[in-house]
């Protein structure tokens, strides 16, 4: 099942994709669930599916606004340098932990919707990524239980600030401009993807590839993730924890590629879909 959140004729909403259109769950549901956050908070995905079977598409996709998928997650969990490949380009060691930084909720936009590139600089990067969506609440999850906790898989692109990212050893200010980052276009449920290492994620530039990975290539996996970041943190449902990008980013190519006003950038991952955003200027 593909579970999007939009906007339709004047309101936010959630629902369930049906072919080429959305049936609107969340106008049949009434005000049961404000959203989709509230969806996996009750553990309501079944009444989802069930209140979208047989129900006629309410609108066409290329109709509605696209938000992020979660649009007001309680934590955005970021992995830093999760390829072997990347790793390299960067420049890092190899480190016995995961990286984790994180993000707003108001950096991110939806699918269709404008990366906007900052005034502040024109140093705008992509990383195409999965983002790992959690179902149910836990601390301290064991590795055989992980995938227990995960609702659904979507597509990410963590547009990254370079020059301000690299302002200090904390990564946090080039990673968290408004709207630098694409989420969506929907969630797959996890019962559609049994082994989320299994995928294989490209990221394009204007028709061009710029990454491709298997998802297998993780330094840690997505089962090795939520047990980590579980540890110090109680991760509840609609949390995301975005598993890392591959080799390919733009600023180390020779010379330096960045996204600029008129490209379009897409995230097209097996299984999930394809996330697809044009850059603006702010």
């Amino acid at each position: 099942m593909k579970v999007l959140s939009f906007r339709w004729q004047g309101r936010n909403s959630y629902g369930v994709v049906s072919g080429d259109g959305v049936v609107d769950v969340g106008k049949r549901l009434g005000s049961k669930y404000a959203d989709l956050k509230a969806v996996l908070a009750a553990g309501a995905l079944d009444e989802v599916r069930l209140t979208a079977d047989g129900q006629d598409v309410d609108s066409a996709l290329d109709a509605i606004e696209f938000l992020p998928t979660i649009t007001n997650p309680d934590k955005l969990l970021m992995v830093g340098l999760n390829y072997k490949a990347h790793r390299e380009e960067a420049g890092r060691a190899e480190t016995e932990h995961p990286t984790i930084f994180a993000r707003y909720a108001d950096s991110q936009v939806g699918h269709n919707q404008p990366i906007i590139r900052p005034k502040e600089s024109d140093k705008l990067d992509y990383e195409g990524e999965m983002a790992v969506i959690i179902g149910k609440a836990g601390r301290r999850i064991a590795k055989a239980d992980a995938l227990d906790y995960v609702a659904g898989y979507s597509c990410y692109n963590d547009g990254s600030v370079r020059d301000f990212q690299r302002h200090t050893t904390q990564w946090h200010p080039g990673k968290n401009f408004v709207a630098t980052g694409g989420f969506g276009p929907w969630m797959v449920t996890a019962d559609e993807i049994p082994d989320p290492q299994a995928l294989t994620l490209e990221t394009r530039l204007n028709g061009q590839v710029m990454q491709h990975t298997t998802l297998d290539l993780m330094i840690f996996t997505v089962v090795e993730l939520i047990a980590y970041c579980s540890t110090f943190c109680n991760l509840v449902p609609g949390d995301v924890i975005v598993s890392g990008t591959p080799g390919g980013v733009g600023y180390p190519r020779k010379p330096p590629v960045f996204m600029k006003p008129g490209d379009t950038v897409e995230i097209d991952i097996s299984g999930i879909g394809v996330l697809k955003n044009g850059i603006a200027d702010g």
